[in-house]
């Protein structure tokens, strides 16, 4: 049986700077995981190119059915000092926009930054590795898989949640909860894009397949966010139609608000004055790409000059450009979400040490637990702080 202060199920973004941190103190730590590569998450994120913190990270950025929870970790370990790790390793890094911050050659910088790291501390990390059974024993824990038996002290669960199962997630995570007494709460796919099924919506979206529409601003249950829509041939995508997918629930209308630096109405009417023999159409694609203003035409106005129409017509049309009212029929689901809402209730786990409240030496961090950020580098921060903090403790 190999014996280690500290094992962690999870080498991925939480998982290894869990692991980083506790080997820096000494610590004797072993990462487990069951893929056959370290970080697959961070490879793929951000197109390639990980968007791995935002320099405007507040509380406020997350979910949770406990909002207080991810405070005292996100103070302790801030986004400025992931960047100080970055800027040590001489990563070169830019912002995008909205405080997004990216690598400016490729993921696999932040992944072998943290296994650099890692390896300096003298963390091991064993892949190919799943877990068949856990056991509390005495101070600690005994862990079999098909090939060894490891006992440890400390034990931190980082096993992300469900979204991309193709990258290897899965609900494992949430079983050693539950084992362990801990109330798993609802979880639904989050930054997801949108499917539609009615037929002539469908056809809408399907025809403008990879048009983008800028700074539009999406509502639902109380909350906006303004950022590119993308249409898609299933439904509705881009940043700002994955954020509201959080709050969204099935059922839920959107509004959709497709000219949001202006009152469009105000704007036809005004446009019609100044030029009446312009057609619709034509007054449109000056907003939206040609074939966007063609087919907002033919599926909800008739395109003719714009002197044929009067003020309550333009006033209709304004309405419609600046809320769009639909119903999603529901999500991509896991296979595309970016995030799993929902997970450990963090009621039963120490919002300073991660450690859980039911089961002395056991950790939760990252996308376990009933946290989620905003689509911008804010889950990647979490699990850093997250991770961070449980590593000063186990």
């Amino acid at each position: 049986m190999r014996v280690v202060d500290v094992i962690i199920i999870g080498a991925g973004a939480a998982g290894l700077m869990c692991a980083l941190t506790a080997a820096q103190r000494g610590r004797k730590v072993l990462v487990l995981d069951h893929a056959n590569k370290a970080g697959k998450k961070i490879l793929m994120s951000g197109g390639g190119r990980c968007n791995f913190t935002n320099m405007y990270t507040e509380p406020e950025n997350f979910l949770s059915t406990n909002p207080h929870f991810c405070k005292s970790a996100l103070a302790r370990y801030t986004q400025w000092d992931f960047l100080a790790m970055v800027q040590r390793h001489q990563i070169p890094y830019h912002e995008k926009k909205l405080g997004q911050l990216f690598c400016d050659n490729k993921a696999s910088d932040i992944l072998t930054m943290l296994l650099q790291e890692c390896a300096e501390a003298g963390a091991r990390i064993q892949l190919n590795t799943p877990i068949t059974a856990i056991q509390a024993q005495g101070d600690g824990f005994v862990l079999h898989s098909n090939q060894h038996s490891f006992h440890c002290t400390s034990l931190v669960i980082a096993s992300g949640g469900l979204s991309i199962p193709t990258l290897g997630a899965t609900g494992y995570g949430y079983q050693v909860a539950e084992q362990f007494g801990h109330s798993i709460l609802p979880t639904r796919a989050g930054l997801v894009p949108f499917t539609i099924t009615d037929p002539q919506l469908k056809a809408f979206c399907s025809a403008l397949s990879g048009t983008s529409v800028n700074d539009c601003v999406v509502a639902c249950n109380d909350q906006s966010f303004k950022e590119d829509l993308l249409f898609t041939h299933r439904g509705l995508s881009g940043p700002v139609i994955l954020q509201i997918s959080s709050y969204w629930q099935p059922g839920d209308s959107i509004s959709i608000d497709l000219i949001s630096d202006r009152d469009a109405g105000a704007w036809l009417i005004e446009q019609q004055a100044q030029h009446p023999n312009m057609e619709l159409r034509t007054l449109l694609s000056e907003v939206f790409t040609r074939k966007m203003a063609q087919l907002l035409c033919e599926h909800w106005f008739n395109s003719t000059p714009l002197k044929q129409y009067n003020a309550k017509q333009l006033a209709d049309i304004g309405r419609k450009l600046n809320n769009w009212q639909l119903v999603p029929a529901g999500t991509e689901g896991y296979r595309t979400a970016e995030v799993t809402l929902g997970g450990i209730d963090t009621q039963e786990v120490s919002s300073k040490t991660m450690e859980s409240k039911k089961q002395k030496g056991l950790y939760f961090i990252g996308e376990v637990l009933d946290v989620s950020g905003h689509l911008g580098g804010f889950n990647f921060q979490w699990a850093w702080a997250s991770g961070h903090a449980a590593g000063e403790v186990v």
